[in-house]
């Protein structure tokens, strides 16, 4: 009982104090062509389910950790970066734009808020999924597209995987990311990103 209450002051002294996502700091874009490389998914879409033609999800649906959420599209900045939805959005995750959609063939990516100064954020419990658990994205043309997740992993911010994240798929895949890890109060950030990675599935 008293951990579990220390936890809970803990969470709300780090919220009071400030702790962000930066804009800047989920991951950079890539700077090189991607390459495939190896982390566990299905090796192909599951068959007889053929790619979607490009369409512009609107909405995201995680039920096991509760996640509703609109999404909004992003792209880069000036600097490279890739952009992340409005701090005074929260509940809001974003689509990364010039990559492919939800459905198509290849890795679409969403990018979230842990937590922002006002509490939790859209992506608070991402690092909760388990292998198995499914995610269903609404889009613009009526559809509803289910993935089911094969892997959760945390790394380093230095050592992003631009290559698992960004990289060519023969399936239709998907990668959400956020922060993740230790809170370093001298850069005013989290060291790690958590990365889950799904395929789509009927």
């Amino acid at each position: 009982m008293w951990a579990h209450r220390l936890g809970r002051i803990l969470v709300a002294l780090l919220a009071v104090a400030g702790v962000v996502l930066m804009g800047t700091g989920i991951t950079r874009l890539p700077a090189r062509p991607p390459q495939p490389s190896g982390v566990p998914h299905r090796a192909e879409t599951t068959p007889g389910l053929p790619p979607l033609p490009r369409a512009v999800p609107v909405e995201l649906r995680i039920p096991t950790i509760g996640v509703a959420a609109p999404l909004v599209a992003v792209a880069a900045d000036d600097a490279g970066a890739l952009e992340v939805p409005p701090l005074d959005r929260p509940g809001v995750a974003g689509w990364y734009r010039p990559g492919v959609s939800p459905g198509e063939t290849g890795n679409a990516v969403l990018v979230g808020h842990v937590d922002t100064r006002s509490g939790p954020a859209v992506f608070f419990d991402l690092g909760r999924l388990r292998p198995g658990d499914t995610v269903h994205i609404a889009r613009k043309d009526a559809s509803l597209v289910r993935f089911t997740v094969d892997a959760v992993r945390a790394y380093p911010k230095d050592r992003f995987p631009t290559d698992l994240v960004y990289g060519p798929s023969g399936a239709a895949g998907l990668r959400l990311v956020t922060c993740g890890g230790r809170f370093d109060r001298d850069s005013g950030g989290y060291v790690d990103n958590v990365i889950v990675f799904a395929t789509r599935t009927p």
